[in-house]
C-alpha cells in the first residue's frame, strides 16, 4: 500500500480522498478549511502545508478549482514542490487549463519527480460511488504506479498522451457536457410550453436515439427543480472560459461553446452561481417567460 498525499478535500476531493482509505492506503492530508473530521477517524493524517504533505508521500494528487489554485498548492510558500524528493509522483486532478500544466508538469520534471494531470469527470455521485471518468495526460511509467489509485476512485480510466492531454480531454468533455444540458434544458422546455407532460416526454425520449445520461439525470433534476450542487455553474463556467481560451489561442471558433456559456453568464446573474448546471433551464425559462411545471392554465399551446 501506498503513502498518499491528497489535498484540496471539497465536494468532489473528499469522497475520493474516502475511496483512497477504504482501498487500505495511508492518507496525508491538507486543505485551506478544517480537515474533514471523518477522514481523520478513519485514520488520515493531518499536515499543516502542502510541503509536509510532499515530505510524507510518495504519491500527491491535488484536487482544487482553478488553475491559481494548483500553481499555489505546487509552488506556493511552503507547497508541494517545496517538500518533494526524486522519484515521487504529483497527480493533479483538477480540472484546469493544458498550457500551464504543460509548464507545471516541466517545473515538477526539474525536480526529478513525474507529473500527471488526471482531471475526472462524473460529478459528487461519481466520487462517492467510487465511478469517475479519469482522463490521464503525463509518462506511462507514472500511470502505471498510480492506476492502482485511479481504480479506487473510478471506472473509465484512460492514458489519452502526453501532460496537458488529460486536461485538454477535459475540455473537450465539458464542451460536450455544457451543449448537452442546453440541449435538454430546450426540449424539455419547448415540450412543458407547447402543453405536454415533460415527465412523459422525457420518458418516451429515453428510449430513443435522443437518450443520455443528462437527460436522465439532469433532464429529471429539471423537470423537478432540484438545482443543489452537484456540480456549480460557476465551475462548468470557468472550464468553457478554457475551451473559448484555448480556441482564441488556436484560431478558431466555437460558436455553440459561446453562446451556451452566455446563458450560465445569464444564470449566474440571477444568483445562480452556486446552483447546480443544470439550473442553465433557468435562463431559458426566463426568456420563455414560462417556468417547467408551470400550472397548466398558463401554457399556450402551439398554433
Amino acid at each position: 500500500m501506498s503513502d498518499v498525499g491528497f489535498i484540496g478535500l471539497g465536494i468532489m476531493g473528499r469522497p475520493m480522498a474516502a475511496n483512497l482509505i477504504a482501498g487500505g492506503h495511508t492518507l496525508y492530508l491538507y486543505d485551506l478549511a478544517p480537515l474533514p473530521q471523518q477522514l481523520l477517524d478513519k485514520g488520515a493524517v493531518g499536515c499543516g502545508s502542502g510541503e509536509e504533505v510532499a515530505r510524507a508521500a510518495q504519491i500527491i494528487i491535488t484536487m482544487v478549482p482553478d488553475t491559481p489554485h494548483v500553481e499555489a498548492a505546487l509552488f506556493g510558500p511552503n507547497g508541494v514542490a517545496a517538500g518533494l524528493s526524486k522519484g515521487k509522483i504529483v497527480v493533479d486532478m483538477s480540472s484546469i487549463s493544458p498550457l500551464p500544466t504543460k509548464e507545471f508538469a516541466r517545473r515538477i520534471n526539474e525536480l526529478g519527480c513525474d507529473y500527471l494531470d488526471a482531471p475526472v469527470s462524473g460529478g459528487e455521485v461519481g466520487a462517492k460511488q467510487a465511478t469517475l471518468t479519469i482522463m490521464v495526460g503525463g509518462p506511462e511509467r507514472a500511470f502505471s504506479e498510480v492506476k492502482p489509485l485511479f481504480e479506487l476512485m473510478g471506472k473509465n480510466i484512460t492514458l489519452v498522451g502526453g501532460n496537458g492531454d488529460g486536461q485538454t480531454t477535459k475540455v473537450a468533455n465539458q464542451i460536450i457536457v455544457a451543449l448537452t444540458i442546453h440541449a435538454v434544458a430546450e426540449a424539455l422546455l419547448f415540450a412543458d410550453k407547447a402543453g405536454a407532460d415533460p415527465a412523459r416526454v422525457r420518458q418516451a425520449l429515453m428510449g430513443g436515439f435522443a437518450s443520455s445520461r443528462i437527460l436522465e439525470l439532469h433532464g429529471e433534476r429539471m423537470i423537478k427543480r432540484e438545482f443543489q450542487p452537484g456540480f456549480r455553474i460557476e465551475l462548468h463556467q470557468k472550464d468553457l472560459n478554457l475551451a473559448l481560451e484555448g480556441a482564441r489561442a488556436l484560431q478558431m471558433s466555437l460558436p455553440c461553446t459561446a453562446e451556451t456559456q452566455q446563458l450560465f453568464n445569464m444564470a449566474a446573474a440571477n444568483g445562480g452561481r452556486a446552483w447546480d448546471h443544470s439550473g442553465l433551464v433557468r435562463a431559458l425559462e426566463m426568456m420563455a417567460n414560462h417556468q417547467i411545471g408551470h400550472d397548466d392554465s398558463m401554457k399556450q399551446p402551439l398554433d
